[in-house]
């Protein structure tokens, strides 16, 4: 069930006691009208369409942050695990990478001067969570994060140098310097994740899981264009 606080996910066509082989397809299969509705929402609609500022990408990948340190210090956890193992070496340490985005963007201080938001410590508690046990659950979060950033991450880097003037030093959330080709990296973690799904006891639990990532990202990039858009208006009443 999703945590208090997190609207219930729509459905997809997964019928539960038919899920694929593969968990990737089967997350896939059902997330993508939540990833279709967290492309047309919130800041990450306006990232996209070049309608946004630097401000609301400032905020929003501060409020990311939580969420890929629970994620990391959770697969670094579980590293040990047969499920996990594979995942965990890869080592892909976007928080390290956020925090150095974020000073280049806003400097030494971004962290009083960029506000942490319900829905982004919301999120990070849902992966603490996910990442009891033996944190099955977290293979559904690296598959919502670190694979996109391998994909459309890579596509919104692109817009964003343009649309935002973003330099090299401020998109090192984007950049993998440790893997020479992205496309064999995004191939090669796919089938990571499909081989710790084999090691799952309760898939139907990582597909939900997926699920509620998902629905989280989608409440958090709203709540980014909240602030922002609540911030401009007096702004805009004042000119």
């Amino acid at each position: 069930m999703p945590s208090k606080g997190t609207r219930e996910p729509k459905r997809a066509a997964v019928a539960d006691g038919a899920l694929p082989a593969s968990i990737v397809t089967a997350l896939y299969l059902r997330t993508k009208t939540l990833h279709l509705e967290a492309e047309r929402t919130g800041i990450i609609r306006d990232l996209l369409r070049g309608e946004a500022d630097r401000q609301g990408y400032v905020l929003l990948i501060r409020n990311l942050l939580p969420a890929y340190r629970a994620m990391e210090k959770g697969l670094e956890r579980h590293r040990g695990s047969p499920g996990l193992r594979s995942l965990a070496s890869y080592r892909l340490d976007r928080a390290s990478t956020i925090e150095s985005d974020l000073v280049a963007l806003c400097g030494e201080r971004w962290r009083h001067q960029v506000p942490s938001l319900p829905a982004g410590e919301l999120y990070a508690s849902r992966i603490e969570k996910a990442a009891e046990g033996d944190g099955a659950r977290l293979i559904a979060h690296a598959y919502a994060r670190y694979l996109g950033d391998l994909s459309g991450g890579q596509i919104l880097q692109r817009l964003l140098a343009r649309t935002l003037e973003l330099q090299p030093s401020e998109l090192s959330f984007y950049h993998f310097p440790r893997f020479a080709d992205i496309d064999a990296l995004k191939a090669d973690y796919r089938n990571a994740l499909d081989k710790a799904g084999g090691y799952v006891r309760d898939p139907h639990a990582v597909v939900e899981e997926g699920a509620i990532a998902f629905s989280l990202n989608i409440d958090l990039s709203c709540a980014v264009r909240s602030v922002v858009s609540a911030e401009a208006a007096p702004a805009t009443a004042a000119e």
